[in-house]
C-alpha cells in the first residue's frame, strides 16, 4: 500500500473491470489511498440489486449517476434516480435494488478501503456457490444475512 500524499486519480474510462454481480469498475483502490477510501462503478441491470448485508469495517456512499434505485437501510426504504446520494453508516443491514426498466449506474465510495477488492476476488471464482461467496465476502469485512425477510 503506498502513503496517499500525492492525489489518487482516475482518468476517463480507466480503471479494473470486476465481472462478479454484474459489472464493476474499480476505479481507485485502497492501496492509491492509504487504505483511506476505494472508489468504483457499478452497472445494475433492471430488476437486480445485492442481498441484504452488512459492511463490519467501512461506511458506504452511493451516487445514481443513472437510473431509479431503492435503498433499504435498517428497515428504512429510500428511491433515488439521477443524482441522488446516500450513506450507509458501517455495521447497517441494507441493500439495494434497481427499480428502473433498464441498466442502472451507481458510484460506490467505501472509507475506508479495501471493500472495492471483493468483486475481483469473487470474479476469480466464477462458478462458487454462495457459502463460497460468503467466505470471500468475510475476507472483505462482508456479510450476508441470507436468511432474513426482506420488505419490498
Amino acid at each position: 500500500m503506498t502513503a496517499f500524499d500525492q492525489a489518487a486519480f482516475s482518468l476517463p474510462g480507466a480503471g479494473a473491470e470486476a465481472l462478479a454481480f454484474g459489472r464493476h469498475i474499480i476505479r481507485i483502490s485502497a492501496d492509491q489511498t492509504g487504505g483511506n477510501l476505494g472508489y468504483f462503478e457499478s452497472e445494475v441491470p433492471a430488476g437486480e440489486g445485492t442481498p441484504l448485508h452488512v459492511h463490519e469495517k467501512e461506511d458506504e456512499f452511493f451516487r445514481v449517476l443513472e437510473g431509479r434505485f431503492a435503498f433499504w437501510c435498517n428497515g428504512a426504504r429510500v428511491e433515488l434516480t439521477e443524482g441522488g446520494v446516500i450513506c450507509v453508516p458501517r455495521g447497517a443491514e441494507h441493500r439495494f435494488q434497481n427499480i428502473g426498466a433498464s441498466l442502472g449506474r451507481l458510484m460506490v465510495i467505501v472509507t475506508p478501503g479495501g471493500f472495492e477488492g471483493f468483486f475481483p476476488a469473487a470474479a476469480r471464482e466464477p462458478d462458487a456457490d454462495m457459502d463460497r461467496i460468503c467466505r470471500i465476502g468475510e475476507q472483505f469485512n462482508l456479510r450476508f444475512i441470507l436468511d432474513a425477510a426482506v420488505a419490498a
